[in-house]
């Protein structure tokens, strides 16, 4: 006997939209748990294979490549989102200057990478920054393709596409089991590799999509005759002064997060990074509910609303807000109770003092939880320049309270630096919303 979604009464009675909505968030939820868990097992296992000292020499060094990775691209897949909401066909003008940003944004990153591990690094961490160098390329192909899908609202194939990286991952950390001395410069390696086949995965999708070969969805079907014949072509200098805010935004938004396990590294050692790099990774974990469904979900539909169906674009913005708050609260509770039995389990006894920074660090998750909902009202180039503003100011708050804090408090003190951090960034969105939203409407 067949069955489906409308069989469930209540689902039955939802609209039809609501009903698909509903589908795709559920299979990028699963998928986002899915990808989360095999996250947290990787981490696990690196974690009891390699040791504290191990573990947090190349945790810092990967959280100092993923700062660095978002300046090659800089903002263009967050960009791509808005400019194709608003423009919809048209916005294939920009595909051409797209491609030589990228080439040019990337060579400077990686030569960013090289520079510093060869001048300004410590010397422990020069040889595994160097075998990590191309997990920028990973980065980026992963973030081009993924806002490609999203444009082409082809859920189950971002839902794919975002494991690939994870996957692999586990197995090699899984690979550490058979070794009989388990070396961290073998898993950078190993990252590196993965990084290189998805990039490589990535290409001809990449080369297609700047032939024209976007399937763009809410937009109609696409014209007989390019768009982009009449449309002025933009320049590389005309899409950077478009796109930089978003670039900043990118760029600066891993420095807030992961700067205080770099910190931890060069202030304090790589053991106390190690620890705090777990509690991260769970937090980073977590993190993934409000991602998928804002930036893999809502994003582009709310830049297309936004222009479009204003009442539409209020009416989810606050009902998803209400949620996620709820949800956030929820989550952190839960934190608090399981991790001190869980985290000696998974992770072992050398670990346990994860479970007092998972402690304070709950506390982030409503808050971030809620700082992503009311964000998703602040779209327009307008918005995003106060949003790197906020951004930055944040990531300053971050540095302040890790250097004022760590020498003393050691990790604890970095958990607590990042709980004001994210504090801050909460008070900022609410206060740009209520300046560009509510200030406007009164007026």
């Amino acid at each position: 006997m067949n069955s489906s979604i409308s069989d469930i009464p209540w689902l039955g009675r939802l609209p039809q939209s609501w009903r698909r909505a509903l589908g795709a968030i559920s299979m990028l939820w699963v998928s986002t748990a899915f990808g989360a868990g095999l996250t947290f097992i990787t981490q696990a296992l690196l974690a009891r294979e390699l040791g504290p000292s191990q573990y947090g020499l190349l945790a810092s060094s990967l959280a100092t490549i993923t700062m660095v990775a978002p300046l090659a691209g800089f903002g263009l897949p967050q960009y791509w989102l808005q400019v194709y909401g608003v423009e919809g066909w048209e916005g294939n003008r920009w595909l051409r200057p797209s491609l030589r940003f990228i080439t040019g944004s990337t060579l400077l990153t990686l030569g960013v990478v090289v520079v510093w591990s060869l001048t300004g690094a410590p010397l422990d961490a020069r040889p595994m920054l160097l075998l990590l160098l191309p997990v920028v390329l990973g980065i980026l192909a992963v973030s081009l393709i993924s806002s490609q899908l999203r444009l082409e609202e082809r859920h189950f194939a971002l839902a794919w596409w975002q494991l690939t990286t994870p996957g692999s991952r586990l197995l090699v950390a899984a690979m550490l089991l058979l070794m009989v001395a388990p070396d961290g410069r073998f898993v950078a390696a190993g990252f590196s590799f993965i990084s290189l086949c998805v990039a490589a995965m990535a290409l001809p999708r990449l080369v297609a999509m700047m032939r024209g070969g976007i399937r763009l969805h809410g937009h109609g079907p696409a014209p007989a005759a390019s768009t982009t014949a009449d449309a002025p072509l933009p320049t590389v200098a005309r899409l950077w002064s478009q796109a930089w805010a978003y670039g900043l935004e990118a760029t600066l938004y891993p420095i807030f997060f992961q700067i205080s396990t770099v910190l931890l590294k060069y202030l304090n050692g790589n053991a106390q990074a190690g620890i705090f790099g777990i509690a991260l990774g769970v937090m980073t974990a977590i993190y993934l509910i409000p991602a998928t469904v804002y930036q893999k979900f809502l994003l582009s539909k709310f830049h297309r609303w936004a222009v479009h169906d204003r009442h539409k674009f209020w009416m989810v913005y606050r009902h998803a807000a209400v949620a996620m708050l709820a949800s956030g609260i929820v989550l952190a509770v839960a934190l608090i109770g399981v991790a001190p039995w869980v985290v000696p389990i998974i992770f072992g006894e050398k670990y346990r003092p994860v479970v007092h920074v998972l402690t304070v660090l709950a506390l982030c998750v409503p808050i971030r939880f809620l700082s992503t909902a009311i964000s998703a009202a602040l779209l327009n180039e307008i918005h995003m320049r106060y949003r790197v503003v906020a951004m930055g100011l944040s990531a300053g708050v971050v540095v302040i309270f890790n250097v004022l804090l760590i020498p003393t408090h050691h990790e604890m003190g970095a958990a607590f630096a990042t709980v004001a951090g994210e504090t801050s960034l909460l008070i900022a969105m609410c206060l740009g919303v209520r300046w560009f939203h509510t200030r406007a409407r009164r007026t």
